[in-house]
Parts: C-alpha cells; sequence; structure tokens
C-alpha cells in the first residue's frame, strides 16, 4: 500500500525516513512512501532534494488511485480537516498526535473515519517506546520490586518551547498537547484502573501564551499514585522514571535504560548505622547497606521493530484490530481536559475518568 505524508516538517521527514527503513524489511504488510505534501515550498524542495515526490496540492493526493493511505504531520489545528478529507477521499489515515483540540473534536474525526469505512490510527508511538515498556513490565509482575504503589514519569528538557506553531494556542501549542498527551496514554496503558482524582498545575516560566510544562498528579481506584512531569526548564533531570513497590524501589534513569533496581531483603532492620547529615544526625534517613538489600538489573523490554506501522499495514488489510482504540484516545483527553480544568482553577478535580 502506498502511502503519501501531509506536512513535511520535523515529524513528517521523521517518518518518511522510518518508512523507507520499512520497506526494507520487506513485511508481510509492506508500506510504500508515495510522496509529500508541504505548504511550504521549502519543505518541497527539501523533500525533492531527499529523493521524494513533492505533490503540488493535498487534491493530488485524494485524487491520486494510487495511494491508499495519507499520514498527517501538520500543526494539530488543520488535523480535523486533513481528517475530514482523506475519509471521503476513502484513504486510509495516521495522524499525528493529538490528533484534535478537543474530545468532542477528536470523537467528529472518528466519525468521518467510520462513516467512510476507512482505518484511522493515532500515532500514539510512546507505547513502544522500550524505557515504559520495562515499566510496565515492572508494573505487571510483582517478583521484580513487590506491588507497585507509586510512579513517577518525567521528561525534562531546557530548551523551552520548539518551533514556530507550538507556541500558539489556536494551533494547539504548549506542552500537554505536545509531550502529556504521550505521558497521559502511557499511563493509561500501565494502570487499568479508573482514576478517582488529579490535580495539574502549568507553568508559563518563558511567558508564552501556552504552557511550557505541566506536572500532572493522579490517584487511581485501585491505589496507585501516578505522577507526570513535563519540563523544558530543567538543566539537570530527574530519572525518567522511578518506580516504588512494596519491596523495592526501581529507577530507569533516561532513554538509554541506565539505572536499576534496589530490593529488599530484611524489612526492618534494627542496626541500622547512623550517618551525619547535615548540621544533624539520622538513622531513618540512612541508607540501607550490607545484606538488607540487593542490588538487580533492571528486566529490560525491547520493542518490535516497526510494531507501529505493522499493526497500521495490517489493519488496513483487514488482518489485525488497530492496537490504538477509539476509547483510548477519548479517554486521553477526557484526561487531558481535566487536567487544564484543575490547573485553571487550582483545584483537585474528583471525578471518575
Amino acid at each position: 500500500m502506498k502511502i503519501a505524508i501531509i506536512g513535511y516538517g520535523g515529524m513528517g521527514s521523521y517518518h518518511a525516513s522510518l518508512l523507507k527503513n520499512y520497506a526494507k524489511t520487506s513485511p508481510e504488510y509492506p508500506l510504500e512512501l508515495a510522496g509529500i505534501y508541504d505548504i511550504d515550498p521549502a519543505r518541497a524542495e527539501a523533500a525533492g532534494k531527499d529523493g521524494i515526490r513533492a505533490y503540488a496540492s493535498a487534491e493530488e493526493i485524494w485524487k491520486d488511485k494510487t495511494v491508499g493511505a495519507v499520514l498527517i504531520a501538520t500543526p494539530n489545528d488543520i488535523h480535523a480537516e486533513y481528517v475530514k478529507a482523506a475519509s471521503e477521499a476513502g484513504k486510509n489515515i495516521i495522524c499525528e498526535k493529538p490528533i484534535a483540540l478537543t474530545e468532542k473534536q477528536a470523537e467528529e474525526m472518528y466519525g468521518y473515519a467510520e462513516k467512510a469505512g476507512v482505518v484511522f490510527e493515532v500515532h500514539q508511538n510512546r507505547r513502544w517506546d522500550d524505557d515504559f515498556l520495562t515499566v510496565k513490565n515492572i508494573y505487571d509482575h510483582a517478583e521484580h520490586i513487590g506491588e507497585v504503589y507509586r510512579i513517577e514519569s518525567r521528561v525534562m528538557g531546557g530548551n523551552g518551547i520548539p518551533g514556530d506553531w507550538r507556541k500558539k494556542e489556536a494551533q494547539g501549542g504548549g506542552m500537554m498537547l505536545d509531550w502529556g498527551v504521550h505521558l497521559i496514554d502511557q499511563m493509561l496503558q500501565m494502570v487499568k484502573s479508573p482514576i478517582l482524582s488529579l490535580y495539574c498545575e502549568y507553568s508559563y516560566i518563558y511567558g508564552e501564551e501556552v504552557d511550557d510544562g505541566c506536572r500532572l498528579s493522579v490517584k487511581f481506584e485501585n491505589g496507585v499514585e501516578y505522577l507526570v512531569v513535563v519540563a523544558t526548564d530543567c538543566f539537570r533531570s530527574l530519572p525518567r522514571w522511578q518506580a516504588y513497590g512494596t519491596e523495592g524501589t526501581a529507577t530507569v534513569q533516561d532513554w538509554d535504560l541506565s539505572g536499576g533496581m534496589t530490593r529488599v531483603l530484611v524489612k526492618h532492620d534494627d542496626n541500622i548505622a547512623g550517618i551525619r547529615a547535615g548540621n544533624g544526625f539520622t538513622r531513618t534517613m540512612a541508607p540501607r547497606v550490607g545484606n538488607t538489600v540487593e542490588q538487580k538489573t533492571l528486566p529490560v523490554v525491547h520493542a518490535e521493530p516497526f510494531a507501529f506501522y505493522k499493526n497500521f499495514a495490517a489493519a488496513c488489510a483487514g488482518k489485525e484490530e488497530r492496537r490504538i482504540k477509539k476509547e483510548e484516545v477519548l479517554r486521553v483527553f477526557r484526561v487531558m481536559e481535566a487536567a487544564a480544568r484543575s490547573a485553571r482553577e487550582n483545584i483537585v478535580i474528583k471525578e471518575r475518568i
């Protein structure tokens, strides 16, 4: 199946590179890059230099009967119009996240695809991050650090909000929609329990009209507490992941999967050696030593290469169900909208989501 990319900026060109490599693997359900369309002539020229056909308009893609699918990688505010047009043209669709600016708009977009009978998939690619899969493995299997009761998930950079349109509210900018959407999706994939309450704060350190970071605390019905942090003003990052269990603690330092696990062997150590702590002394905060704990390596899980594209192509062929389902996407929007209300009104949202 041939696929055309609409929007040849950072993500569009990234997808083009991945699709070229995907095609080389000769998968059972191949995808072949047909070309791109971008409103910026400079980006069309860049595609030509990369050996990729540049369509003159989106309409030219809709009329090209050899194109079976499109990948939409434009600013967030124009996703909906392209999804509607692609659906009416009978093209299967991959759309970059967030697909919409609101849950209501997202539901309408699914309606376009359902009416046309085309496959509509959201590019929630972070479900296949090795660091996420590794922490999910720790959460799912108590033999690692016991029952996990608290998880901290952070992405932290020091470069501010990237690009131009991501700084504009009307175009769907801000870090909640850029990165929060990924971390919330990961959270909901990991913790299969209703949310009971949440509290969120947005940051505006750089003075833009949209958030340049956010901090979201969530309590689930099963007792798990979950912290999501997105920061663009941090020059020394905290761990990407920290998981607290009844029998130990796990740290994933970064996407390189550095870190480890400490599992307790003796719950209550009566022989804790006190330490000098600042201008005082403490036994309570002294580190565990000796044979009361053991150090373990992370139970790393690696994702299947090109898993997202394989599933999309197989779904288009009617051989698999879509891995990223409508209700999952809409639930992420409900959480983001509740978080936005919490931040705006400075309140805890006590709603079952």
